[in-house]
């Protein structure tokens, strides 16, 4: 049987995820979520302890039609998404957005290229613990770049934005990182983002502390020249160029120095992010995301934020208080650059030091192995059926006794 129409069934927010709106329904009517949660939802299949919601149920409960809950919650729709387009882990947004929808915390499932909630300014960022979004009035070229974002979107697709953005950010990430850097007088993009983090996580001088810290906010700090830098990495052509000749990489090289500063690193150091990424990954496909969502809960409650997760947060949070320095090896460590820092898979290292010292690599080595996996991936590329009945026939014409080939000797 279908359950009841509530009496004052709120709208469900955009990207909401079931057990965040059905806790809210629970919530301003004074019900049992977990409850109202077995009403509206049954197994993913016989015997399953995974539930999900089937939309009838749900559309009978709020008086909304299937069509305008799908519209809103993707998880609804019918054929489902292609998950890979979102973020595997669901996530809070703008606060002032969910201030419109009452009853509790909204929890969103939000796609990759959302950062920035351009109506009210404020940053959304990755998944992190569930601090507050930060105003961005300060900070113009923040909400620009968010804009910049999605035009990049419409050209190249989801595919390739979403590599080229967080390989910008793994690439912004080793420039702030720059071991030795400080002892110079040089004078790069690192100075601008250390003027951002003073503003975005200011010290609380009551407290004696940095109360609103996140590595969130972090990644807003190098978001827009990220973004800068991302559509010569999405770009067929800059790609081409970064994989080809000296003169072409070189050409590549100013390209990105006259986004970002570049070279960044000193005399001794031994690794290179940009010439990494120019020599070993450019030639690849884009990299797709480790893990995808999955539809459906035990349970009709959100899970709560893990202890390993707040664990790292405070670890963090510690050693920005005490060293306000290495910010850049804080975004490294955040899984939201694993994909990138992990496109291989290989070679796989005990601790995550060897991960990043890998994707900085440019030694002769490193360079042999590059032309090993790139001579082994061309070799294994697909081709279109039309190349294949071409080449079939190329060959038939070089056997002596064809007669397609005697024939050409003839004319």
């Amino acid at each position: 049987m279908l359950p009841r129409t509530l009496p004052d069934p709120v709208p469900p927010a955009r990207h909401e995820v079931p057990p965040s709106y059905i806790s809210r329904l629970a919530t301003l009517h004074g019900l049992d979520s977990h409850h109202l949660w077995w009403q509206v939802t049954q197994p993913a299949y016989p015997g399953a302890s995974r539930r999900v919601v089937v939309p009838e149920r749900l559309a009978a409960l709020t008086g909304r039609s299937v069509h305008a809950l799908a519209g809103a919650m993707p998880e609804l729709r019918d054929p489902p998404p292609n998950w890979e387009m979102f973020r595997h882990q669901p996530q809070t947004g703008c606060h002032l957005c969910d201030a419109r929808h009452p009853g509790g915390k909204v929890v969103r499932l939000l796609p990759h290229h959302t950062y920035v909630c351009l109506r009210h300014g404020t940053w959304i960022g990755p998944p992190d613990v569930d601090h507050p979004a930060v105003d961005l009035t300060r900070f113009p070229e923040i909400i620009d770049a968010q804009r910049r974002h999605l035009l990049l979107l419409r050209r190249y697709g989801w595919a390739a934005t979403y590599d080229a953005v967080l390989t910008a950010l793994m690439i912004c990430a080793h420039i702030w990182y720059g071991e030795g850097r400080g002892l110079t007088d040089v004078r790069g993009v690192w100075n601008t983002w250390d003027s951002r983090v003073h503003h975005l996580i200011p010290f609380d001088r009551k407290k004696q502390d940095y109360v609103g810290y996140s590595t969130s906010r972090l990644f807003a700090v190098v978001y827009p020249e990220a973004v800068a830098l991302a559509p010569l990495i999405a770009s067929p052509y800059w790609r081409r160029l970064a994989a080809g000749t000296d003169a072409e990489q070189a050409r590549f090289l100013a390209e990105a120095a006259r986004r970002v500063t570049y070279p960044y690193n000193e005399p001794d150091r031994g690794g290179d992010a940009v010439a990494h990424w120019a020599l070993a990954d450019s030639w690849r496909p884009p990299s797709r995301p480790l893990t995808t969502y999955t539809p459906g809960r035990t349970r009709g409650t959100l899970p709560v934020i893990s202890a390993n997760r707040l664990a790292r947060h405070e670890k963090s949070a510690m050693w920005f208080s005490r060293s306000r320095r290495n910010q850049g090896r804080t975004l490294l460590f955040h899984g939201h650059l694993k994909p990138v820092l992990l496109r291989d898979r290989e070679p796989q290292y005990v601790k995550w030091e060897g991960t990043i010292w890998h994707s900085t690599r440019t030694d002769d080595q490193m360079k042999e192995q590059a032309e090993r996996d790139r001579r082994k991936l061309e070799g294994a590329a697909p081709r279109l059926p039309s190349q294949r009945q071409q080449s079939a026939r190329s060959k038939i014409k070089h056997r002596p006794d064809c007669p397609l080939a005697n024939r050409s000797a003839s004319r």
